[in-house]
């Protein structure tokens, strides 16, 4: 969690992606079901995998797992990583 820093302000958290561990995972598809952006890819019974580019680091699928196989990994930014955040770019009416 971040912590403030000298004058009240936070610290950017560290950006994080579900990661499954593949081996692991039995295919319950209840982390397809859980995640809100559609990020998590798999079959019925089968294998699933995230797709890291569309992870928003929710981590609502870390919880329904019941072989606990889905860890929170951290994200180095780079410019193939970075994205704008949301609430970043001011919108303004001109008149």
């Amino acid at each position: 969690e971040a912590k403030p820093l000298a004058g009240g302000e936070q610290a950017d958290p560290v950006k994080t992606v579900a990661y499954i561990r593949e081996d692991e995972c039995i295919g319950c598809t209840k982390c397809i079901q859980a995640c809100p952006v559609d990020a998590i890819v798999g079959a019925t019974r089968q294998m699933h995998t995230v797709l890291i580019d569309e992870c928003t680091g929710c981590d609502l699928c870390v919880e329904p797992c019941p072989v606990d196989c889905i860890d929170m990994l951290p994200v180095k930014e780079t410019k193939q990583t970075w994205k704008w955040q949301l609430n970043a770019i001011p919108v303004t009416q001109v008149d």
